[in-house]
């Protein structure tokens, strides 16, 4: 009965549409093979991937700043695969990266037949823990910054999600309510949750069926199309 009154979407961007581990994982492949660094691109990312996502769950909570997070990510890297690189090699590799990032264009599969949906239907925003100066630049390369209202970032209000002052932001920002809005996430925690605390509702992408949650309150859907069943 409240799907009447839904107004807007508010949907995570990294992990949700946007293809963060191809796209990282091709820009690194350059980086590696411009840099000449002797490592395979397969290797590097198994070791990589969690030791980044390491750094982001700490970034959520405030125990690494966002500094820690472009470099330190690097070093751990690095030292794990045995590597030595220069501290200055180091801090080239972290803005090259970002560079590259942004250019990198693979959405998540269903993502824009998704938007295509829900565009005629809502107001969407996009709501993201990445860094501001990249985010809306990865959804113009991409060709998905058309299709929302406003790219709202938790940097804006110096905290990140799942604190409920992001969520708030974003409602004012969006000047809609949270009984009005729906949440899109690959994060429980950070975006279901997070969202769910505010009085927000919530769907759950979980293309791995990693969470084991009781979902007549909070659905979860394997792939974005499912999400047409229900909003």
């Amino acid at each position: 009965m409240y799907k009447a009154k839904i107004t807007d979407i508010f949907i995570d961007l990294d992990h949700t549409l946007w293809d963060f581990e191809t796209n990282s994982k091709k820009a690194f492949e350059k980086l590696l093979n411009k840099h000449q660094i002797p490592v395979d691109i397969n290797d590097f990312a198994e070791v990589y991937e969690p030791i980044n996502q390491q750094y982001w769950e700490a970034y959520s909570k405030g125990i690494k700043t966002k500094e820690e997070v472009k470099y330190d990510r690097l070093i751990d890297t690095f030292k794990s695969l045995n590597i030595s690189i220069s501290k200055e090699m180091i801090h080239l590799i972290a803005h090259e990266y970002l560079e590259l990032l942004k250019t990198e264009k693979k959405l998540l599969d269903g993502a824009k037949e998704l938007l295509e949906y829900l565009k005629e239907k809502y107001r969407l925003h996009i709501l993201t823990n990445g860094f501001k100066e990249i985010q809306k630049e990865k959804m113009q390369h991409s060709g998905i910054a058309h299709y929302f209202e406003n790219i709202i970032t938790s940097e804006e209000t110096g905290k990140q999600k799942p604190h409920p002052d992001v969520f708030k932001y974003a409602l004012q920002k969006a000047e809609t309510f949270a009984h009005q809005s729906y949440m899109i996430g690959d994060n429980f925690k950070s975006d279901v949750l997070g969202a769910r605390n505010v009085g927000m509702y919530a769907i759950h992408y979980d293309p791995m069926g990693l969470n084991n949650v009781d979902y007549k309150i909070i659905p979860k859907v394997r792939h974005l199309s499912e999400i047409k069943n229900i909003l």
